[in-house]
């Protein structure tokens, strides 16, 4: 509301003093005034009618160049709605107002006997002007436009990286679930079985159930940690690599699991994102083994090659291998992991019985995944 005021006092204010100082022309009366008040109010629904608008301020300001009253800040209104309809996106509107001014407010007051012919470099700069007028309004709606998509892209990303941790975290979970409570599930069983005639065997399974549940717990906690500081929050304890995969050989052993482990190549460091998911594609392929194959070995091989990391996890057993139509989300989470860092997985039944699971990370090829 403030703008349509301001116009209105320049308009008013401003025509007064060019009336007096231009005694020749015709005197300010009531229909001038209402005329240079016209516009002004009109601009008070520029925001929802940008065209009507537009065009209620061109008529009010040709009436009043045309009745022959005497020139001020008349083309303030017009000039604000020629601004706001090109930023609402009417350009073609605009642009044929303006020619449709040019010609009748540098050539209309001639064509009715009330001045003389306008001279070239008057019809130049006037035509220069309404050019600025057209040009610097479309210019700034571009930068806006540009400005929003730029906004609307980061706030995609955003989500998408929102979304990514939180697949990223479901993962997590049901890595870390699935694992121990598959050995917490295992030596239950054991407990119970030999409870009644050999009550000092279960010991050792209910301190592998212990373990097991501690570190589950643990990690549920860093997780929590991490959403409640938000998705950089840093977690309680480090993100288990292949470094801990001798303490997950152990703890699988503990629950009954025949495990061996070979490595094959020289030992690399490598890449954080790699390093993760290949422990965590070990984990779940044992716990997957502790579940669907029965009595089984599992056999772990890493090969360290020149250019690529191979994880190989092989067990003999005879039960029901864990295949995607079976349900669950060990063996597409693992593939996703994989997938995601640019390597390649395999998983399907072993010659000779039992299921082999081999996944392949390149070196120095990772982008960002999920840990």
């Amino acid at each position: 509301m403030a703008l349509p005021l301001i116009v209105a006092f320049i308009q008013v204010m401003g025509t007064s003093f060019a009336s007096h100082a231009d005694p020749d022309r015709r005197a300010l009366d009531g229909l001038a005034f209402g005329l240079l008040l016209a516009g002004p109010a009109a601009l008070t629904l520029r925001s929802k009618y940008p065209v009507y608008v537009l065009l209620a301020t061109f008529a009010a300001t040709a009436v009043y160049d045309l009745s022959g009253y005497a020139d001020g800040p008349i083309f303030l209104s017009l000039a604000v709605a020629v601004v706001t309809t090109i930023m609402r996106g009417q350009r073609r509107v605009a642009i044929a107002v303006v020619v449709l001014g040019y010609f009748t407010f540098v050539w209309g007051e001639f064509a009715l006997g009330f001045e003389r012919a306008p001279q070239p470099a008057e019809a130049i700069a006037v035509g220069a002007w309404l050019t600025a007028l057209l040009t610097i309004p479309e210019v700034v709606r571009g930068r806006r436009q540009r400005y929003i998509e730029e906004t609307r892209s980061r706030d995609e990303e955003r989500r998408r990286r929102a979304s990514e941790e939180r697949l990223r975290i479901a993962q997590e979970l049901h890595d870390v679930l699935a694992h121990n409570i598959s050995l917490i599930n295992v030596q239950a069983s054991t407990a119970l079985h030999v409870l009644e005639e050999r009550p000092e065997g279960a010991r050792p399974a209910l301190s592998a159930i212990k373990e097991a549940s501690n570190e589950a717990l643990g990690e549920l906690r860093s997780v929590l940690d991490v959403l409640r500081a938000g998705t950089n929050g840093a977690p309680r304890s480090p993100t288990p690599t292949l470094d801990e995969l001798d303490t997950l050989i152990t703890r699988s052993r503990a629950a009954g699991l025949e495990v061996r482990k070979r490595v094959e190549g020289e030992v690399r460091t490598l890449p954080a994102a790699v390093d993760r998911a290949a422990f965590r594609i070990v984990q779940e392929s044992l716990t997957n083994v502790t579940r669907h194959a029965g009595k089984a070995t599992a056999n772990v091989t890493l090969r360290y090659g020149v250019h690529e990391l191979e994880v190989a996890i092989e067990n003999d057993g005879v039960g029901v291998p864990p295949t995607q139509g079976a349900g669950g989300n060990g063996i597409p989470g693992m593939r996703e992991r994989t997938l995601a860092l640019g390597g390649t997985f395999e998983a399907g039944p072993r010659a000779g019985g039992g299921f082999r699971i081999v996944a392949r990370f390149p070196y120095g090829q990772v982008g960002e995944a999920p840990p």
